[in-house]
């Protein structure tokens, strides 16, 4: 059976969607990464990049959201384009992976987390994460899904992150000026498969705590700038 490193961070609830639109049998194993779970040495041998999520299909690992969700669909044939379409599905997944998820997550970051002087940052990833935002929404305008008509693999790429806009923006007006995001937003949330991928929060109790030892865990950067100014 499929072994789901997962947490519920926007990158493994993607992959959750999938698994269950799939029907695919699986065992979700939770990674706490506020307590560090993702740096022992069991999980880097799965994923050297200490991130979750992370996929074990028999003697085959796959890390990276994107990478497990290209896997998936090959394994299953299921929410693959047309051939015509692949460029286009190759093109929008590896906009969300290296764009929208990275801007977004940084746009939180600095926005929640970072200790002041924080302006210039903010300000970059807060333009940048409009900036992604805004192309989604331009190619939403133009169609149901991210690739037309058929509901695929990008659009629950789209939807891991896209149910967080109004963490990511700064408040649920956000949506306001994101019409087409939100719709496909909540299309997608209430299909049966996404409600039993939110479900997942209720398997496992994560640490909610940002302590020290979490700021370690999560923010190792944190630790090589304080022995600089030591």
């Amino acid at each position: 059976m499929i072994k789901f490193y997962y947490n519920l961070a926007p990158n493994p609830m993607k992959v959750a969607l999938f698994l269950e639109e799939s029907g695919l049998p699986y065992e979700p194993v939770p990674v706490d990464t506020r307590k560090g779970e993702q740096h022992l040495p069991a999980y880097l041998d799965i994923n050297p990049n200490a991130k979750v999520p992370a996929l074990v299909d028999g003697d085959t690992a796959v890390f990276d959201s994107n990478a497990i969700l290209l896997y998936l669909a090959e394994k299953t044939g299921k929410f693959l384009p047309p051939a015509a379409a692949r460029g286009q599905m190759y093109s929008w997944l590896m906009f969300i992976a290296s764009g929208v998820g990275p801007f977004s997550g940084q746009c939180v970051h600095f926005r929640n987390v970072a200790p002041e002087p924080k302006a210039y940052a903010l300000n970059r990833y807060d333009f940048e994460a409009w900036r992604h935002w805004n192309i989604v929404e331009a190619r939403l305008a133009k169609g149901r899904y991210m690739l037309g008509n058929d509901y695929t693999l990008v659009d629950m790429a789209f939807w891991g992150w896209a149910r967080l806009v109004p963490t990511v923006l700064g408040g649920a007006a956000a949506f306001d000026k994101l019409p087409n995001v939100k719709r496909l937003v909540d299309e997608i949330s209430a299909r049966p498969a996404a409600q039993r991928a939110e479900a997942l929060k209720g398997r496992h109790s994560f640490k909610a705590e940002m302590d020290d030892a979490a700021r370690r865990a999560m923010f190792p950067q944190n630790e090589r700038l304080a022995k600089q100014g030591a």
